[in-house]
């Protein structure tokens, strides 16, 4: 587990090139080339858009660590009750 963290971190802290935050680009890069493969509109750029709008808790136009976080427990969840058979409802 330790390693997955790391990663997390990492993943982060390269996409943003160790700025505090995301802007929209590095974003929509981000989840292209990292969540492509568990994330069905990864690939579209309004969808990619409208996710990043609705983390941007502070309304600031860019995703911070706690922001894309938030995105990574969400998809977790939705992995953990797709495992288990449950369903969940979009944040």
């Amino acid at each position: 587990m330790e390693d997955s963290i790391k990663t997390i971190v990492m993943t982060f802290i390269k996409a943003s090139k160790g700025k505090d935050n995301l802007d929209s680009s590095s974003f929509k890069k981000l989840v292209k080339k990292q969540l492509g493969g568990i994330m069905e509109d990864a690939g579209s750029s309004s969808a990619v858009k409208e996710m990043q709008e609705g983390l941007d808790e502070n309304s600031d136009g860019k995703v911070s660590f706690s922001e894309y976080f938030n995105l990574l427990g969400y998809l977790a969840k939705s992995m953990s009750q797709k495992e288990s058979g449950e369903t969940q409802a979009a944040p």
